[in-house]
């Protein structure tokens, strides 16, 4: 056979089975897998991309005939109803049996389960075909991550029932999770929200069916009920430098703070005690919620092993200090939450384990930032930051090398 000659012609290629497919279900899966090439290679917009080509498609095969061209234009046509064209796809005159069952399908139930600290939230809805020569009920999965603000993952797939007990039985055996019913407009706001985000992303994540399946879940999210406030969640606003005072004078007055002897710190060890503090509500303030009573685990390796070095200019008192006071604040805020007093345990173990890592890359600067670097190094020259002069003679004679690390 020829190769292909345009995008359109491939994708024909790829369908031209699609009318021996046994449903409306199997065919809108092979359609959005189709249509997550697109997406996958998208360099930003994906949605936008995606749209566009199915719009392109439309177009093109508008005079084809033979019966996968009709079908696969039908089933494009259900799972981007927005494409330009897609309102005036007809079925052909040998669609499958199925064929008048793609995309209608409603809501059978939808809930919400994540771990305790709020680290990742899963949305899980249930849907049903009108007339069931459409296909099986099935489940849309889709896992948010807070700590980069994006939907992750996205799943389609059944049997609905099986997914749903096999998700109830994991949260009801693992204390650290919970589950609920959810409201299906929140459910479609906070995955559609999350999802425009990782539209936008220059590199996907690395694994799942989140291409694959981008199309069909769309397609499933915008049969939901809109949330009444569409402008979604405001954002949470930074704690002023009134609450920060508030908040550190608390902690540094509850039990947490007097099990690591954080009580009693005076002298010089002080300044890096508030400096140690002020780094971890800083590091609050960079995520989405901007919450600093959200620690575990995962928060707590990306501060300690990441971004503390990339961001701040530590000297050995501070690198002592730091652990410790991570442990104490991550105790703090657990108890403030109300969590389990397994989910402390398990952050402070992993706290634990990380200072060795810490205390390597604190010694070798391997991840300082350019900026950082040439902070650390002029401190390490005895300079004065604030002395203008002083300033401006270390940049003259270290300009060079500056410009060759890109500082």
């Amino acid at each position: 056979m020829a190769t292909p000659q345009t995008p359109y012609d491939a994708v024909l290629h790829a369908a031209r089975d699609v009318t021996k497919l046994e449903s409306a279900l199997d065919a809108e899966m092979l359609g959005s897998a189709l249509l997550g090439s697109v997406y996958s290679i998208a360099e930003t917009d994906r949605d936008t991309a995606v749209r566009e080509f199915v719009t392109g498609f439309l177009a093109a095969t508008a005079r084809r005939r033979i019966a996968a061209a009709t079908t696969i234009r039908q089933v494009f046509a259900a799972l981007v109803p927005t494409a330009e064209g897609a309102e005036r796809v007809r079925p052909g005159s040998q669609a499958p049996t199925w064929a008048g069952q793609l995309g209608r399908v409603h809501l059978t139930g939808s809930w919400a389960y994540g771990d305790v600290y709020g680290d990742q939230t899963s949305y899980l809805a249930t849907f049903a075909y009108d007339d069931a020569a459409g296909g099986p009920e099935h489940a849309l999965v889709a896992l948010i991550d807070h700590n980069i603000g994006i939907t992750k993952d996205i799943f389609v797939g059944g049997p609905a029932e099986r997914i749903l007990d096999q998700v109830r039985q994991m949260c009801a055996d693992d204390e650290l999770t919970w589950f609920r019913t959810e409201d299906p407009s929140r459910l479609r706001g906070e995955v559609a929200r999350h999802l425009s985000v990782t539209d936008d992303l220059t590199e996907l994540p690395g694994e799942g069916s989140l291409a694959t399946d981008r199309a069909l879940v769309g397609a499933r999210l915008a049969l939901l009920p809109t949330a009444a406030d569409p402008t979604g969640p405001a954002e949470v606003e930074p704690l002023s430098a009134a609450e920060r005072t508030d908040l550190v004078r608390r902690f540094l007055a509850a039990p947490e703070a007097a099990r690591f002897g954080l009580d009693s710190v005076d002298g010089p060890e002080l300044a890096s005690l508030h400096f140690c503090l002020s780094l971890l509500l800083d590091h609050s303030a960079s995520f989405p919620d901007a919450d600093p009573m959200r620690w575990s685990p995962a928060v707590s390796g990306l501060f300690l092993l990441d971004w503390v070095h990339r961001r701040a200019v530590l000297d050995m008192d501070d690198a002592a200090m730091l652990p410790r006071v991570l442990r104490a604040w991550a105790r703090y805020a657990s108890r403030q939450r109300g969590l389990p007093e397994a989910a402390a345990t398990r952050t402070d173990e992993a706290i634990e384990e990380m200072v060795p890592e810490f205390a390597r890359l604190y010694s070798t600067g391997e991840r300082r930032s350019p900026a950082t670097a040439a902070v650390a190094q002029l401190m390490a020259d005895g300079v004065d930051p604030d002395d203008p002069a002083a300033l401006d003679a270390w940049i003259e004679a270290n300009r060079h090398r500056l410009a060759d690390d890109g500082a």
